[in-house]
């Protein structure tokens, strides 16, 4: 019997319906000025998303991928934030929960600089944004330049940078703290499940989930889980989100969010020699920034890196998928590489069903395979780590993962996640970053150079 892991690569016909299947669902799910994750469970703008939506809207129009990252870009905030959602206005505000009226950015967030329109989110997401805007640059320099794209978004990209590594510096050490467990990304980790228990939820009766009218209650967090989501957003917006003046009842140290934050900040210096500046700045923070990832966040014993918990100021003791996304950063010591392409094929990720890599480890005391970022493999963070071993070299580990998840993305139409334990799909379909991040490699070139 043929397992899922000796499932063949795409053949060349195989790879022409993979490709005009992602490119429908990048077309279907298309607003007119940006893309939805979803038609149905994520009917708006979402910043990480758009990013990564990007990054593969550049194999079908450079100028939609350009237009996907310069359409978020309108929503950021005075003080450099990007929101991690951007609302469309001609959706009821039932159709998602937290909803605008919610988050009252336009008012709670004016002292910050939050635009009178669009209303969006006050918390952010994965600092991303710059890889992408760099790499859609790379996809057609001359219509880059035609255009004036890098010209526009550097320094909204920098202002962005710059908000997170000054407000958000909480911990001091350099690297940018999230307040929020949406603001990573992977929002119900069991890595916060611990800072989480110091947070008093709200009563489940005081607010509509509207995911629970597209998703299985048994994929998704908790209503307790939401309670304490909700509190988190209600006290921060009520602090007018400031960050100077808000008592943050929820802050860590991501390694995922700081690595991408590395990666992009090298884009940034990029950018710049591209735009004729300096990218001195931009080089040396991204050291800087290496640095004290590994100071705060490796865990030589595990083989990953960990969350630190600003709260306790200690390592969180749990094995998560975001300790493996570091390998995307480029001048890691080589002793690091090593250990993490270690732990990746060791028995805490080495999934029986699916060559992705599950998002918590598969012996944890908290995994569920289907329950959203507590043990199902994404697409996404798959992308990443791909990305992060052709960085190093490891071309033969690369090719396998890619592999991998061309043939998971097909089989799965497109789905937003899957079962590590079975490679049964999971979550919604035709989810747009499945789809773009399948016509990416698809395309991907191994000489591309990387910033």
């Amino acid at each position: 019997m043929t397992s899922l892991l000796d499932r063949p690569a795409p053949t060349a016909a195989a790879s022409l319906t993979l490709r005009r299947g992602a490119a429908r669902v990048l077309i279907d799910n298309w607003t007119g000025t940006s893309t939805v994750p979803s038609r149905t469970l994520y009917p708006h703008q979402w910043s990480w998303d758009s990013a990564f939506i990007a990054i593969g809207l550049r194999h079908l129009s450079v100028r939609r991928a350009q237009q996907e990252l310069e359409s978020l870009l309108a929503g950021q905030w005075g003080d450099g934030r990007i929101p991690h959602i951007l609302f469309n206005p001609a959706l009821p505000h039932d159709a998602y929960f937290p909803s605008p009226d919610f988050w009252r950015s336009s008012r709670a967030g004016r002292a910050v600089g939050a635009p009178t329109a669009p209303q969006t989110s006050g918390i952010v997401q994965p600092p991303v944004h710059a890889l992408a805007a760099w790499l859609v640059h790379r996809a057609d320099p001359e219509e880059s330049r035609r255009r004036g794209f890098l010209t526009r978004v550097y320094p909204r990209l920098a202002a962005w940078h710059d908000y997170l590594l000054t407000r958000r510096d909480l911990g001091g050490a350099g690297l940018a703290a999230v307040v929020h467990p949406w603001e990573p990304g992977m929002d119900n980790s069991p890595c916060w499940d611990r800072p989480l228990q110091r947070v008093e939820p709200i009563p489940p009766g005081s607010f509509h989930r509207a995911d629970l009218d597209h998703g299985h209650p048994a994929d998704r967090p908790t209503d307790l889980d939401y309670g304490r989501y909700v509190r988190l957003a209600t006290d921060y917006r009520e602090a007018g989100y400031d960050d100077g003046r808000a008592h943050h009842g929820f802050a860590l140290e991501d390694p995922c969010f700081n690595a991408l934050l590395i990666v992009s900040e090298s884009a940034l210096a990029a950018m710049a020699q591209e735009l004729g500046a300096d990218p001195a700045p931009h080089t040396a923070r991204a050291e800087e920034l290496t640095r004290a990832l590994v100071t705060r966040l490796w865990d030589d014993d595990a083989g990953l890196f960990r969350v630190r918990d600003l709260g306790r100021d200690t390592l969180v003791d749990e094995r998560s998928v975001t300790g493996l996304i570091p390998l995307v950063v480029p001048h890691l010591p080589p002793d690091i590489v090593r250990r993490l392409r270690e732990t990746l094929g060791g028995p805490h990720f080495a999934a029986p069903g699916t060559r992705l890599v599950p998002s918590y480890d598969l012996t944890g005391h908290a995994f569920a395979p289907t329950r959203y970022w507590r043990g199902p493999a994404w697409f996404n963070t798959a992308w990443l780590i791909h990305r992060g071993l052709r960085v190093h070299g490891h071309r033969q580990d690369a090719e396998r993962l890619r592999q991998g998840f061309l043939t998971e993305a097909g089989r799965s139409e497109f789905a937003e996640y899957l079962d590590p334990t079975t490679g049964a799909a999971r979550g919604t379909r035709h989810f747009s970053w499945t789809a773009a991040l399948t016509l990416d490699l698809l395309s991907a070139d191994p000489e591309e150079p990387t910033p």
